[in-house]
C-alpha cells in the first residue's frame, strides 16, 4: 500500500509560479514512476507530467511543456511539480500518482495509487 499526499496548491495570478509537492510513504518510492494529473470542473482527468523511478525519464503534456518541471527526491520520498508562467487554463485540482511500471505511463488507468489532490487556481 502507498499513501500519497499533495501540497502546495493555492490561488495565484497569471504569470506567477507554484511548486507542488507529493509526499509518498508505504513503499520504496524510487521503484515507482510518478505522474501528475489535473482535473478541471466538467472535464476529464488529464496527464500533466510524468517521471520514471530513477528520474532519468520525463514526459510532459504539450500544454505545459516549457513551463512546468517535474522532479523527485528519492531520499525524501517526495515528488515535485514546479509550475511557472501559470495561466488561467491551468486552474484545476492537481493529483499525484504512482505506478510500478518501468516506464512512464501517461494515462490515469495505468496508475495504482493516488493522492487526494490539491487545488490550483490561477486568476487573470
Amino acid at each position: 500500500q502507498v499513501q500519497l499526499a499533495e501540497s502546495g496548491g493555492g490561488l495565484v495570478q497569471a504569470g506567477e509560479s507554484l511548486r507542488l509537492s507529493c509526499a509518498a510513504s508505504g513503499r520504496t518510492f524510487s521503484r515507482d514512476a510518478m505522474g501528475w494529473f489535473r482535473q478541471a470542473p466538467g472535464k476529464e482527468r488529464e496527464f500533466v507530467a510524468g517521471i520514471s523511478g530513477s528520474g532519468g525519464l520525463t514526459y510532459y503534456a504539450d500544454s505545459v511543456k516549457g513551463r512546468f518541471t517535474i522532479s523527485r527526491d528519492n531520499v525524501k520520498n517526495t515528488g515535485y511539480l514546479q509550475m511557472n508562467s501559470l495561466k488561467p487554463e491551468d486552474t484545476a485540482v492537481y493529483y499525484c500518482a504512482t505506478d510500478k511500471s518501468l516506464g512512464v505511463p501517461t494515462t490515469p488507468d495505468r496508475y495504482d495509487y493516488w493522492g487526494q489532490g490539491t487545488q490550483v487556481t490561477v486568476s487573470s
